[in-house]
């Protein structure tokens, strides 16, 4: 049975990485795989401020570029503590970190790895990311076919 475990590095992501070692314990559990999807930013080509338009720099980009790179290393090391937090329990996960649209490229992923069982939070992190992923679990559990979802609350 493979198991794929949705992660965003919140409280919740304990809770579901918990859930999850509770459904391996009554289970046949061969392979996990600890995932999380990183939705880059979209940044108008021409922002303005206050009303004012300006074009955007070498600098600008640079900058967008070094945060995203940022964000991207802060999930890689929650991704393998994750990793690591199922090893400690004696069973195999490894990590994927994905690019895209969440909900989406999480059915995509559950398809092309021949998942059986999606273990997802019902919320992730707080503020606006908390309304937005929400709706993640939402769109998994209306999208997937031939796959079992388990909502953590």
């Amino acid at each position: 049975m493979k198991i794929l475990v949705c992660i965003d590095g919140s409280e919740q992501s304990r809770k579901v990485m918990e859930e999850a070692v509770q459904i391996a314990a009554g289970c046949q559990i061969n392979d996990f795989a600890v995932i999380n999807v990183y939705e880059p930013m979209p940044y108008p080509t021409t922002p303005s401020w206050g009303g004012i338009s300006y074009t955007r720099t070498d600098e600008d980009n640079a900058y967008m570029l070094k945060l995203q790179e940022k964000e991207k290393e802060e999930i890689q090391q929650y991704l393998q503590q994750a990793v690591e937090f199922f090893e400690e329990k004696g069973l195999k996960a490894r990590a994927l970190l994905k690019e895209g649209h969440p909900a989406h490229t999480i059915v995509s992923t559950a398809g092309e790895e021949g998942t059986d069982m999606i273990v997802i939070g019902s919320r992730g992190l707080g503020g606006l990311k908390k309304a937005f992923l929400g709706s993640v679990s939402s769109a998994v559990i209306q999208e997937v076919d031939n796959c079992t979802v388990a909502v953590v609350k």
